[in-house]
């Protein structure tokens, strides 16, 4: 037989007989490896511990310590022994597909009852009864024949469906767990006792259309979360919780801040106290990019169609935009414009005004730009998702040679702004070069080594994400992670040599002769409606003094200080405090709860003692104890603490 060479990660290397599986290797290791084993890495590819292998390869096994095979295994594991949970308690339930997805998976049903909440413990104690058991996992490679015929059999159109839908004839791959199977692609682990039974958790069960195609059945979809331990899923649990408490829907209805309703789908209705923050955080950006060296620009809304087409965005962008037609007078065809669901096209159009020259590059345009997108109903989530939205844009023309300093402006600008708001670190990903690309190797590298060297300049790390970046050029991301753990991307740099040349941008060089600028496009909020979305959550309503909305309440216990309680609030507001009074009659108590559920950083209460004194007994949110100070003393404090950042 036929002998292959398989190398470990420590280099050494053993001869196995081809068509040797991951278990063999395993197994031949140690006895104890064979046990903890669930699958291997084999060029660079999760494989099954079953499969065999015939060809020359590096390999490492994997055990539950891995954690990224680890969590795959675990949670695609799942999906197969809840489908069969689900068919063992109601055999007539028709399975379709079951993913797995961020934190765990899901599987859709085709069931004439619907599921119900107390079914999920129902099928969570099923589960466990098959994880208790031990089924073996094993696996075959059917023709496609076989295969259709047998879900025929069984009635399972759905099964037959994908097959057919499947390209090329190659066999199919088919597991099972204990007796009952499925079609997938693996791998799985070797035995349904690997599956953590205190690791997983039922979670929700939800309408999705079978193969997202709102015209064919409506199929009943349950989603889990898995974890490989107990532990980590306690941790999940416990995040999802805190992350509901901090859920700006939620928040935005206490503090009344902003609301959604069907007739405007993925708009915002900005009340008084949500337009504040907005209003505040764009004063602060506003500020910052004067310093930075933008030169704030304003564009339209609606543009007609010719400019996406050259562009390119008409082609590749077009399911995505709201297209308006106008019957212009006396005109022989409707003029057919859109929504702008971006600002890049329109700077070009500004840079392309009057002649520009190698002296006036860098130049920094940046834009509080309005545009429109067309987002899935399904996809809409509060304002971190929207339709509409203001994006903190900015696009700076500049020559090959200048984008390493730009670059590396950016970040130190970027950094700058993130700390003020409260998030001092944050992630760099840098996205190469993808197979499908425009212009030279050469020009490649020059463009990637600049953002590189950008990046080092600044002393900061970055993750390498090889191939993800757009076809004309590299791109930076940043992520924010949030106080509950969760990442954001927010911020974006991205290199474009492209738009430029199909929109004719030019500059007179140092030759006298005309060259193409590049185009930096970059955003560091990304925007005002997603970030302010984001800052809700990571403070849990409690935003720093200077965005708080509504900052201090003056709250009278008696009606005689009525008169001193708008003596406070005028001094405060002079002070540049946002400062109201409450002088209902109502109970101090009372109006201490009900500010307090509105997210106000501070009360004074004023009393018969706080009139006679010219002082005020100050409460800030989220402390029990109070403190009496002196009228001036306290307007000088908060006028302080009311101040932004970038002014003090």
């Amino acid at each position: 037989m036929a002998q292959i060479s398989l190398t470990f990660l420590d280099g050494n290397a053993r001869s196995y007989d081809a068509g040797v599986t991951a278990a063999d290797v395993a197994a031949d290791i140690s006895n104890s490896l064979r046990k903890k084993a669930i699958s291997a890495m084999v060029d660079g590819q999760h494989w099954d511990l079953q499969w065999p292998i015939n060809a020359d390869a590096t390999i490492a096994i994997n055990t539950m310590k891995e954690e990224e095979p680890a969590l795959e295994l675990v949670r695609h594991d799942l999906a197969h022994i809840m489908a069969r949970a689900v068919q063992e308690i109601w055999p007539e339930t028709q399975v379709t597909i079951g993913p797995v997805i961020k934190d765990g998976w899901y599987y859709d049903f085709d069931r004439e009852e619907p599921f119900t909440p107390e079914d999920l413990s129902l099928i969570e104690k099923k589960m466990k009864e098959i994880i208790n058991s031990r089924d073996p996992v094993t696996t075959e490679i059917w023709e496609r024949s076989k295969a259709i015929q047998y879900y025929k059999d069984r009635r399972e159109p759905y099964k037959v469906e994908l097959i057919e839908s499947i390209p090329g004839d190659e066999p199919l791959r088919m597991y099972w767990h204990g007796d009952w199977q499925d079609l997938c692609r693996g791998p799985h682990l070797q035995h349904t006792g690997q599956v953590p039974a205190d690791g997983f958790k039922l979670m929700s069960i939800a309408g999705a259309y079978w193969r997202g195609d709102s015209n064919r059945a409506m199929l009943q979809r349950i989603y889990g979360v898995a974890f490989r331990n107990k532990e980590d899923l306690r941790k999940h649990l416990n995040m999802l919780e805190e992350a509901a408490k901090r859920d700006h829907r939620k928040l935005g209805r206490e503090m009344d801040l902003f609301h959604m309703q069907e007739e405007a789908p993925g708009q915002v209705f900005w009340h008084p106290n949500g337009w504040t923050i907005y209003t505040q955080l764009q004063d602060y950006m506003r500020r910052k990019q004067r310093v930075g060296g933008y030169q704030e620009i304003n564009t339209p809304q609606v543009v007609e169609r010719k400019l996406w087409e050259a562009s390119g965005h008409w082609d590749k962008y077009q399911e995505h935009m709201f297209i308006v037609e106008v019957e212009e007078e006396h005109a022989k065809e409707k003029a057919i414009n859109a929504l702008k669901p971006m600002n890049c096209p329109c700077h070009v159009q500004v840079f392309n005004q009057g002649l520009k020259s190698y002296r006036d590059l860098p130049l920094r345009l940046a834009e509080f730009g309005s545009c429109n997108r067309y987002e899935p109903s399904g996809a809409l989530h509060g304002i971190m998702r929207v339709r509409g939205f203001t994006q903190d844009d900015a696009h700076i023309f500049c020559t090959e040679d200048q984008i390493e300093a730009e670059c590396a402006r950016f970040i130190n600008f970027l950094a700058d702004i993130y700390k003020d708001l409260g998030f001092e670190k944050f992630e760099i990903a840098f996205a190469t070069r993808p197979e499908k690309r425009v212009g030279s190797d050469e020009s490649w590298d020059h463009v990637e080594g600049a953002l590189e060297s950008a990046i080092k300049s600044t002393g900061r790390d970055f993750r390498l994400e090889e191939g993800d970046g757009a076809f004309y050029g590299p791109k930076l991301d940043f992520y924010l992670t949030d106080a509950i753990g969760r990442t954001w991307q927010c911020g974006t740099f991205q290199v474009d040599p492209n738009l430029p040349e199909r929109l004719g941008a030019t500059y007179i060089g140092e030759d006298g002769s005309k060259h193409r600028p590049y185009m930096l496009h970059r955003a560091t909020l990304g925007s005002f409606e997603r970030f302010i979305g984001i800052l809700i959550e990571e403070h849990a309503g409690k935003l720093p003094f200077w965005l708080a909305p509504r900052q201090v309440v003056v709250a009278t216990i008696v009606s005689d200080a009525d008169d001193y309680a708008n003596e406070v609030v005028a001094a405060l507001q002079a002070a540049g405090v946002r400062a109201e009074a409450d002088t209902r009659n109502e109970k101090i108590n009372y109006k201490v709860r009900e500010h307090s559920v509105g997210k106000v950083p501070v009360i004074l209460a004023l009393g018969a003692r706080e009139v006679e004194d010219k002082s005020v007994t100050v409460r800030r949110l989220g402390e029990n104890k109070t403190a009496v100070t002196s009228l001036d003393e306290i307007v000088a404090k908060l006028g302080a603490e009311a101040t932004p950042p970038d002014l003090l």
